[in-house]
């Protein structure tokens, strides 16, 4: 039986993750995941490709707050209130990757203090239900929609698919390297690659293509240093096409507002 063993959301691109017991499903990604996003002054993404300081910052939600926190300084926590007035946000252009999306910037406190932190000057944006991100039409239909995630609203990794990985190296790595949305138990190394439709709980998704790794999974997250693992190993028996594969990209079949918990069956319909 296929199960849902984890969940994870990132509401702050780039920055650690939050692991949930549940969470609601919206057509854009999982709520609250990575509809904030850190740029630089000219509107251009920060990652941690670019700042590895991003790995040691943390959030958490408290009380109608997004809190953020560097994990060597726990008690200096920024408080980000959600759903401020739209009198105190202006709007502007920021480009990730080939898009360039009309959203939200945040009030300059909070820029101000992530420019601290990382030793550089940023500014802090928030994507509104107006934003208009459309997910690869390649591989996508037309009415898909992404936050700031890379180009997908959802990852799906089998716990099998690490524990693989993880037997060919020297020294295992968490799955937090690879920042998933939901973790699976009970499938084969890799079988995920093989999904297409199938559903969580009831709640219907689709497989649209093996997610194409970057960088970010040879970055520690404890860290926040880059080394050669698991790139290096992935490329011996993971690479096609000059790229490496790792988990699957998935977009949200369903109404929007359901939710999926831990434990849920996982229910799929292999491809043909």
């Amino acid at each position: 039986m296929y199960q849902l063993s984890e969940i994870w959301i990132y509401p702050i691109k780039s920055l650690g993750g939050i692991s949930l017991p549940e969470a609601r499903v919206e057509l854009r990604g999982l709520q609250y995941d990575r509809r904030w996003m850190l740029t630089d002054r000219s509107g251009q993404f920060l990652s941690q490709r670019e700042n590895g300081t991003l790995a040691l910052l943390r959030t958490g939600f408290d009380a109608g707050n997004l809190l953020v926190w560097h994990v060597e300084y726990p008690d200096e926590v920024l408080r980000i209130p959600l759903g401020l007035p739209e009198s105190m946000l202006n709007e502007t252009i920021v480009k990730i990757w080939s898009d360039e999306v009309a959203v939200q910037q945040m009030p300059e406190e909070f820029g101000a203090w992530f420019s601290e932190v990382l030793k550089q000057p940023v500014q802090l944006t928030f994507m509104p239900e107006t934003a208009q991100r459309h997910t690869d039409r390649k591989y996508a239909p037309d009415g898909q929609f992404v936050s700031f995630a890379d180009g997908y609203p959802f990852l799906l990794i089998g716990q099998a698919t690490l524990d693989d990985l993880n037997s060919r190296m020297e020294h295992p790595i968490p799955m937090n390297r690879f920042r998933p949305n939901f973790v699976v138990t009970g499938s084969t190394p890799f079988e995920e690659d093989s999904w297409s439709d199938f559903s969580i709980g009831g709640t219907r998704f689709r497989g649209v293509k093996p997610c194409a790794r970057c960088a970010i999974p040879t970055i520690d997250q404890r860290t926040g240093f880059r080394g050669v693992e698991p790139t290096r190993t992935l490329a011996t028996f993971r690479k096609s096409e000059n790229k490496i594969l790792f988990g699957q990209n998935v977009i949200y079949l369903d109404t929007p507002g359901k939710v999926v918990s831990i434990g849920d069956v996982v229910q799929v319909n292999l491809a043909d």
